[in-house]
């Protein structure tokens, strides 16, 4: 029972800073298109989306030091295997214009059609991986 309250509270806090970096800076926090803006110094936005991903990383990392109960183990794919996974999370994005967090947090909040369509693209292919990686493999 503890563990929906620890979900609970982590979709909270994501629901929040998606609303106060909407409200106070006008951006979506879409992680990809932030860490793509953090890649490219001469971007407007370089400064805030540096800081931003660089939080990111640093807020993971404290919350494995911290607490490790809530880290799902040691990865057990091979490095190939993670290259592939990062490469079609990669063209994923590029193909939907953004990932999860822009779409499903951001763009669903604001009833946008083109969000709730990628997302459910999003989930129906994460349900057949999950599959595919339990059953088939």
């Amino acid at each position: 029972m503890n563990d929906i309250w620890l979900a609970l509270g982590g979709g909270a806090l994501l629901g929040v800073s998606a609303s106060i970096l909407m409200l106070f800076n006008g951006k979506v926090a879409g992680i990809s298109g932030i860490l793509a803006s953090s890649m490219r110094p001469k971007h407007p936005g370089f400064s805030w989306s540096l800081l931003f991903s660089v939080g990111v990383v640093c807020g993971g990392y404290m919350a494995c030091v911290y607490f490790p109960k809530l880290s799902l183990g040691a990865i057990k794919l091979s490095l190939p295997q993670l290259v592939i996974a990062g490469l079609c999370v990669g063209i994923g994005t590029r193909l939907a214009n953004g990932c999860t967090s822009g779409h499903g947090i951001c763009g669903m909040g604001r009833r946008s059609i083109r969000s709730v369509v990628a997302t459910g693209i999003f989930m129906l292919v994460a349900g057949f991986t999950a599959y595919i990686n339990l059953h088939l493999l």
